[in-house]
């Protein structure tokens, strides 16, 4: 995946915010409450990235270790896989915990909510890279899934149980399995 293909404000963080700076927004995000899930799985996240530029393979170990436990304990004891290989854009919140599973090679941008129950993946087989790119400020609801190398504009709410398989517009509402777009930006 190109830097040209990532919203440009997750690029900005890994740059502009260190680790703790990000945990803290994301803590703030998360209504200040560390015993969230979603903040945990985020915070993770975060370290599991924060670790990667250990340039030294043998000091970047311990924190290796230390981030697989933390991986571990958000997906198997909260149930949100969130690898840290995902473009995690600033303030994303995961409102609930359970069956949340994101492709690594996935996009969310700033301030999305991602529900209980959703599904960011690839569609087909033979290309196992295609990977959902959310744009900012993205409401995706409970126990959607959005397949495949769709991308979802800004703005864009996804409704409950909906089946992305076709890029949402900036603004829209996608509802229905597959999902249609039945409101678009301009209120329509």
């Amino acid at each position: 995946m190109t830097e040209a293909a990532l919203p440009a404000s997750s690029l900005e963080t890994e740059t502009r915010l260190g680790l703790f700076a990000q945990i803290k927004e994301d803590w703030i995000a998360h209504g200040r409450d560390w015993t969230k899930p979603g903040f945990r799985a985020v915070a993770a996240h975060r370290f599991g990235n924060w670790r990667m530029g250990i340039r030294s393979k043998v000091l970047r170990a311990p924190f290796s270790v230390i981030y697989r436990w933390m991986f571990r304990k958000c997906r198997n004891g909260y149930g949100i896989e969130l690898p840290y290989s995902v473009k995690l854009g600033r303030r994303v919140i995961f409102e609930h915990q359970g069956a949340v599973v994101i492709h690594g090679d996935s996009v969310i941008g700033d301030d999305s909510i991602i529900r209980q129950g959703v599904t960011l993946g690839n569609r087909r087989l033979d290309r196992p890279h295609d990977a959902p790119k959310l744009g900012q400020r993205v409401n995706v609801g409970a126990g959607a899934k959005i397949l495949g190398a769709v991308t979802i504009g800004d703005d864009a709410v996804i409704g409950a149980n909906a089946v992305v398989l076709q890029n949402v517009p900036a603004g829209a509402l996608a509802v229905g399995i597959p999902a249609k777009v039945v409101r678009t930006g301009s209120g329509t």
